[in-house]
């Protein structure tokens, strides 16, 4: 489970456990297990008018509407490469479903809050916003997405 101890250099609260982990625009992202409930292949998309440009449109999960946000879009990343589909996150937030659009799932990994660190300072304005740390794994850098942040408008 996550944790509330906080980094001595930074604001945002640390957080451990394990870690879903998917791939973005060639950056390795990991959002908190407990959060995700399902993983699925591309799902066929309603386009909804007028919507924020980050909802990529409603899917159909067995009936149930759910809400499709573009993580490239949220993110400040290009958009996805034509002919490549979308993997789909189901994230279970305060009761209710949303799904995140992301390029390919990877690994559920542990975390330790000790390893926590502030956000990159490379990161920009939108992309900042929306990761509440990173992680150092063997090589590659983990962003630990606000999944809270990223599904509001």
């Amino acid at each position: 489970m996550a944790t509330t101890t906080r980094p001595a250099d930074s604001g945002a609260p640390a957080i451990g456990g394990q870690l879903a982990t998917f791939w973005l625009d060639g950056d390795l992202y990991g959002v908190e297990v407990a959060h995700v409930q399902e993983v699925l292949r591309s799902q066929g998309l309603t386009r909804v008018p007028l919507a924020p440009v980050a909802v990529a449109g409603l899917i159909n999960l067995r009936g149930q509407v759910v809400t499709a946000i573009e993580l490239r879009q949220r993110l400040g990343r290009p958009p996805r490469p034509e002919g490549t589909d979308a993997v789909v996150i189901v994230v279970r937030l305060h009761g209710e479903a949303v799904s995140l659009l992301v390029d390919a799932i990877a690994d559920v990994v542990d975390v330790d809050p000790a390893d926590f660190e502030a956000p990159p300072d490379t990161l920009d304005g939108s992309a900042r916003e929306l990761i509440r740390g990173a992680f150092k794994l063997d090589g590659q850098l983990l962003l630990a997405l606000d999944v809270h942040k990223a599904v509001s408008a």
